[in-house]
């Protein structure tokens, strides 16, 4: 501290100048970092006229940052002769700017492949809804890993890191990278053949034993199951693409089928009657379609006539469904009530000898 306190009173007033313009340098890039960072964003969205949109720019906050960085290292370029900073330390210098300076512009360039970010959703509306969610997310994914992958190579070449003697000793050690990573290899494939055939999508109930429920996400390695316990199951994607999946949230319409054993001794009129009022009913049902229903004598069995009632209904999931199931249960019992027609069981006579 004495040194710093004797060498003041000895600096010359070219000095002083110097050391007040290299603080003015890194001020003024400061203060009027995040101003031309608007502008340069501006310079490319010239259209864009609301100021938050161009401040909640993927380059922003990156660019002001560097321009921040770039104040800094014009100062130290300016006092190098003043404070007598040795070629080395001023490599150093010029390799860590350059550094920060690619890790800066690619988390600025990776944040805009997000599915918030305004280029990604531009690009998903010109598809008209032709690629899914899913789809999207996992390329952004990949595009980021990209970035990020060649971000580090710039890195490593920046150190002065040979990349020949790099990639020869990964092919050595390729071999037994390969073979350890054989499970997560299948599973990627797996998770590219999902996106590609689509059997299901995020939000898709699906049934694949022994596990059932709601997709949640579809990630590189897996997919997460919400199951009807309200618990979650990871599935390995190469499981996946190897199985028979039912996907139930494609389901157009689904089946009612009941069958009804009357007593064999009813009269033909009234099963006449009967089949007549319950296909009636149906076909006043909002959710039937009407050339899906059925009302059959089906068959004659050694306890009583069988008759077949079957129609398909627009209430897929299951709550609607079995809801619907109960409103045509309630109607045909009704009509089995005013038709005073009763149903037989499945008996066994039991005979006892002394």
């Amino acid at each position: 501290m004495k040194q710093i306190l004797d060498w003041i009173p000895n600096i010359a007033s070219e000095q002083l100048i110097d050391i007040i313009i290299s603080i003015g340098i890194v001020t003024f890039f400061r203060i009027f970092s995040s101003r031309f960072a608007y502008i340069i964003i501006r310079m490319f969205k010239f259209k864009t006229r609301n100021k938050r949109k161009i401040k909640e720019s993927a380059f922003y906050n990156p660019l002001r940052i560097f321009l921040s960085l770039l104040g800094v290292y014009l100062a130290i370029i300016f006092l190098k002769q003043l404070l007598n900073i040795s070629n080395e330390v001023m490599e150093f210098v010029t390799k860590a700017f350059e550094i920060i300076s690619v890790i800066v512009f690619a988390k600025g360039l990776a944040a805009s492949f997000t599915s918030e970010a305004t280029l990604v959703k531009k690009m998903k509306e010109r598809t008209n809804g032709g690629v899914e969610d899913s789809m999207f997310d996992f390329l952004l994914k990949i595009a980021r890993a990209l970035i990020y992958m060649i971000a580090g190579f710039i890195i490593i070449t920046l150190l002065g890191i040979n990349l020949n003697g790099l990639i020869a000793g990964l092919g050595i050690g390729g071999v037994i990278i390969t073979l350890a990573a054989q499970d997560t290899a299948k599973n990627l494939f797996g998770g590219m053949v999902i996106f590609l055939d689509k059997p299901f999508t995020v939000g898709d109930w699906i049934e694949m034993p022994p596990f059932e429920g709601t997709v949640e996400d579809i990630t590189f390695r897996s997919t997460r199951i919400r199951t009807f316990e309200n618990s979650i199951v990871n599935i390995p994607n190469s499981i996946i693409s190897n199985s028979s999946i039912i996907n139930w949230s494609k389901m157009e319409k689904r089946r009612y089928k009941t069958n009804l054993c009357i007593q064999i001794n009813t009269p033909l009129e009234k099963l006449e009657q009967f089949e007549t009022k319950v296909k009636k009913m149906l076909q006043e049902r909002d959710a039937i379609y009407d050339d899906s229903i059925i009302v059959k004598f089906d068959e004659i069995k050694d306890n009583g006539i069988n008759i077949l009632v079957c129609s398909y209904t627009d209430s897929v999931d299951y709550p609607s469904y079995l809801a619907e199931k109960e409103n045509i249960n309630r109607k045909i019992m009704k009509i089995l009530k005013e038709e005073d027609i009763e149903l037989v069981y499945d008996t066994k006579t039991v005979y006892i000898k002394n």
